[in-house]
């Protein structure tokens, strides 16, 4: 089967144990530099932000993909400013260029920071860029069937502000969009458990969750769910990331994250808590998880009838 050749391709590249490769090691870099003291915590339209968004253009022009910033301007609520955000934008043509893409999101802006404290943001939001740039460096060695685009967004932070300068303003039309796949804290839990959300809203993107449950390895433990209100709207994860401005314009939409932790949203999430094999085993996770997508898109348009 398909999908399974490519799930061995992944293991592969990504090392399902260690000692993990380069390809590995490119995805734990990542998380190291983007959390790094000289980002400043990200902040949307400060120096650091600055120096993200050029790290993360250059490590994709390195893949040979083309880079276009989409700027937005909004205005922020509590003093009436008008606030610059970039996002990046590149694709990767599939093999079928005139059918659904799929769009892969992760946003790079964090917390900056406030008064002389440094929030670094390694697992919000580096460690999903991270997976981005995997996900990229893998889809580009084996061309996929969609054509897929990849967009480290900015201004999440400010309320999902580059997602719903995405949406829109698309690339192609919002209604070849098939599905979003989204990033945002992959990389620790103290339970062991990543989550996967969306799978409520669409019985494709259930079926499919269910599918990567089975392939799994059990590290992290890949588990459904946060995307009812059955255990508190708080616990609801549709509109608490970028995937939620997809949602609202009806695109199926998946979600891959972690639970709060003690060192979210604080100036402890750095480099040095990042567990190194959960993380890499996460990578590998949604970069198995964007194949099965891949393989499996054109089931979705049809169970949807567009």
């Amino acid at each position: 089967m398909r999908r399974l050749l490519l799930a061995a391709t992944a293991v592969l590249l990504l090392g399902a144990s260690a000692p993990v490769d380069s390809f590995g090691e490119r995805a734990l870099a990542d998380v190291r530099i983007l959390s790094a003291e000289d980002m400043a915590g990200r902040g949307i339209e400060t120096e650091g932000s600055a120096r993200a968004r050029a790290y993360i253009g250059g490590r994709f022009s390195d893949m040979g993909l083309a880079v276009v910033e989409q700027p937005f301007t909004f205005t922020r609520k509590r003093d009436g400013k008008e606030i610059d955000g970039v996002n990046l934008i590149t694709r990767i043509e599939g093999r079928r260029p005139d059918g659904r893409v799929i769009v892969v999101t992760a946003h790079y802006d964090h917390l900056g920071t406030r008064d002389g404290v440094v929030f670094n943001g390694a697992d919000d939001n580096a460690s999903g860029v991270a997976g981005l740039l995997a996900v990229a460096e893998n889809l580009g060695r084996l061309q996929p069937m969609h054509t897929v685009y990849l967009v480290a967004l900015d201004g999440e932070e400010s309320g999902l502000r580059g997602a719903r300068a995405f949406v829109e303003a698309p690339p192609v039309p919002l209604a070849r969009i098939g599905l979003n796949v989204n990033f945002d804290m992959i990389s620790k839990s103290a339970r062991g458990e990543l989550y996967a959300a969306g799978g409520a809203a669409s019985p494709w993107v259930k079926a499919r969750l269910e599918e990567l449950v089975r392939l799994g390895t059990g590290v992290p433990t890949l588990k459904l769910g946060h995307d009812t209100d059955a255990d508190g709207a708080e616990n609801n994860w549709t509109s608490q990331s970028d995937h939620g401005a997809f949602a609202a314009m009806g695109v199926t939409w998946v979600y891959f994250g972690v639970e709060d932790h003690p060192e979210y949203h604080q100036p402890t999430d750095d480099f040095a808590t990042v567990p190194r094999h959960f993380f890499l085993q996460a990578v590998r996770t949604v970069v198995e998880a964007m194949w099965l997508f891949d393989d499996e898109l054109d089931t979705l348009t049809k169970e949807a009838g567009r």
